[in-house]
């Protein structure tokens, strides 16, 4: 039976990013994932045509760009071929009424196109901007501190010292509100409202939920003083940078090579049986890359307490993925949109809440909110010579159906529905880029169902593994006491979307418990 220091269930970014850590520090590791590539919801393929690269899930990487572990790692990735490529121009916001606002990194750009629609929004953005460097290292602070008791009274300290009773409560009082509370205590003029609103959607804040303020104003801020950044040819570049930084330094990666059990006598874990039979010894630590209530099936129950928490972990509504080849460009209404990697399509904050709503509920909204990623517009390698890939996240979607808000689609499977709430997001997408279908070369549709049967994490098709409310965020992610990723079973870890400091794609939860384990 094969032994290692560390054995790794799952080949997500985040397992991967713990991977490289540990074999950094003299670890031998070894990484079993049950897919046929590693990336997990961070993956590339040409999903409709020959030659068009579509991102299965995730395609902002800047998180992964400015993060610690990248610091630490990126010339290493480099040298295995990671490779980003920046949008001058992240996001943007088309309307009904024809109008448009969005970020770029010119300032003066984004100012001119706030101003259009309310001066004082404009003079506001600025003023946001200008106080951003001395908020960011206290909110990007916390968002990168273990969430251990001794780490937050230390961040507590600093904070204090640095702006001081009244500051500290306005902070505090920020991280308690809701996006709606917020953008409106802000900004005046709703599409502005709207542009920013549309980011908390991406981690299950719809606008009324509390705790969601920090992700529009982060996403905002962060928008305009760094840009963003994707995967030159594919997100996928930060995951077979990875792997090959991994087996470079001696690790091992496996995929086709599904985990059925962990070992372990109750106290103590000690391995991994495969599907296959094989049974790999963990000499230190067994980390699962799995969402929460799958741990609880892999190790046969720890205590009642730890399980339950396991079981009950929350999940967002889930995401469908129209992947669309393109003969061109969509023709927006306001021609500028072509020029931004993101556009979101996204009314208002009240069609934001009621979509959102439904989707809970369990029905199809009646007018789901889209997020219409333009890679080729930055990276034209992603698509051959004049031609496109156009990436459609349509949110909110439910993993089961209930119904249909607007009462038109009877079906309440997702084999039935797929089509039709398709064409409901299609002819959304029309409205504001007329002739987007006839651009159309061909067209890859996933459902909820869908991303969970590839990759059992996306429960519901919840692509950021888990919500972000306040009772399961912080120090409760995934839940109280385990915040660190820590099990009842010695030497088992729990990493991953689910685990603190939660979704996207910095790395933060696996680089976290690697300096853990490791002491540094």
């Amino acid at each position: 039976m094969p032994d290692f220091d560390a054995v790794l269930i799952g080949a997500g970014h985040n397992t991967l990013a713990a991977a490289l850590h540990l074999a950094a520090k003299g670890w031998r590791v070894a990484v079993f994932e049950r897919a046929p590539v590693a990336g997990g919801a961070v993956k590339t393929g040409e999903y409709t045509l020959p030659g068009f690269r579509h991102d299965w899930a995730a395609m902002n990487l800047s998180l992964f760009a400015g993060s610690p572990f990248f610091k630490l790692y990126g010339a290493e990735l480099a040298k295995h071929g990671c490779n980003f490529v920046p949008a001058a121009k992240p996001f943007a916001s088309s309307f009904p009424d024809g109008k448009h606002v969005g970020v770029s990194t010119n300032l003066e750009e984004t100012t001119a196109l706030i101003k259009a629609l309310s001066p004082e929004d404009a003079a506001t953005w600025n003023r946001l901007f200008a106080g951003f460097g001395a908020e960011a290292p206290h909110l990007f602070g916390l968002l990168g501190s273990p969430m251990k008791m001794r780490a937050l009274a230390y961040f507590m300290f600093k904070t204090l010292r640095a702006k001081g009773v009244g500051g500290t409560l306005d902070m505090a009082r920020f991280l308690l509100q809701s996006p709606r509370q917020y953008l409106t205590e802000t900004f005046r003029h709703p599409h502005v409202q709207a542009l920013l609103g549309a980011w908390g959607m991406h981690l299950d804040f719809a606008p009324d939920v509390a705790g969601g303020a920090m992700f529009p104003y982060l996403e905002g801020m962060a928008g305009q003083a760094f840009g963003m950044v994707i995967g030159q040819g594919g997100a996928d570049t930060i995951v077979k940078a990875l792997v090959a930084a991994i087996q470079a330094r001696g690790g091992v990666i496996e995929v086709n090579a599904p985990v059925t059990r962990i070992l372990h006598d109750g106290s103590r874990a000690s391995g991994i049986e495969l599907a296959d039979g094989r049974k790999i010894t963990a000499t230190k630590v067994v980390i699962a890359g799995v969402a929460p209530r799958a741990l609880t099936r892999l190790t046969g129950g720890t205590t009642p307490a730890f399980d339950a928490g396991m079981t009950n972990f929350a999940h967002a509504p889930g995401t469908m993925m129209i992947h669309l080849a393109l003969s061109d460009l969509p023709d927006w209404k306001q021609p500028d949109l072509k020029t931004f990697a993101y556009v979101h399509i996204a009314p208002s904050l009240d069609q934001m809440a009621r979509t959102y709503a439904q989707a809970k509920a369990g029905l199809l909204p009646d007018e789901p909110i889209l997020v219409v990623g333009q890679p080729t517009v930055v990276d034209p390698s992603r698509a051959p010579e004049g031609k496109h890939t156009l990436w459609v996240q349509v949110r909110m979607a439910p993993g089961v159906i209930l119904g249909d808000a607007k009462g038109e689609i009877t079906g309440t499977d997702w084999t039935d529905a797929t089509v039709p709430f398709a064409e409901r997001a299609m002819d959304i997408l029309e409205a504001h880029a007329p002739g987007t279908r006839a651009k159309t070369l061909a067209r890859r549709l996933v459902n909820p169902v869908d991303f969970e049967a590839e990759n059992p994490n996306l429960v519901g098709g919840d692509q950021v593994c888990g919500s972000h409310h306040l009772s399961q965020h912080f120090l409760f992610r995934p839940m109280r006491g385990h915040a660190d990723g820590s099990t009842p079973i010695r030497n088992l870890h729990l990493t991953g979307a689910a685990v603190w400091p939660g979704a996207g794609t910095g790395a933060g939860p696996g680089y976290l418990l690697a300096r853990h384990l490791v002491g540094n």
